[in-house]
């Protein structure tokens, strides 16, 4: 039933329903044609915004395979005989190159987060400032009647 009743809004045709309303100055077909332009670049920025978060947590999958391996490695090295002087150097060194990869993964998904965002937010941004233009542009032919 909810489905049904979904689809009879989405077939609502607004422009008809407007058009019946003689507003005398007001452009019925040009505010119309201007909100879907609208709802057309919110699903584009939605879009977007959902292309990226499927990049980061790829990236992320990808990190933490990158990880598990490592640390399949270095257990590995680490059960090989050897010194207890050895053993921690080699530590210490590991310690150190997984607190670089960690803080380099971590900048790389935050610019990963941040470029989809930008991509988002530019698009909306400039579907905002033309939207703007076409609402002046109504009101000035609508003052030259």
């Amino acid at each position: 039933m909810a489905a049904k009743q979904t689809e009879q809004f989405f077939d609502f045709d607004v422009a008809k329903y407007l058009g019946d309303f003689k507003v005398p100055g007001v452009d019925v077909e040009t505010i119309v044609a201007n909100q879907r332009k609208n709802i057309e670049a919110l699903t584009q920025a939605n879009k977007l915004a959902f292309e990226g978060l499927q990049n980061v947590v790829k990236r992320q999958v990808e990190i933490l395979r990158q990880t598990m391996d490592e640390v399949a490695q270095v257990s590995k090295d680490f059960a090989e005989p050897g010194s207890p002087q050895d053993k921690a150097a080699k530590q210490a060194e590991f310690a150190k190159d997984a607190f670089e990869r960690a803080l380099a993964n971590a900048r790389e998904l935050a610019e990963m987060i941040a470029k989809a965002n930008s991509e988002a937010f530019d698009l909306l941004n400039k579907r905002f400032t033309q939207s703007l233009d076409e609402a002046r542009e109504v009101f000035t032919k609508a003052g030259k009647k």
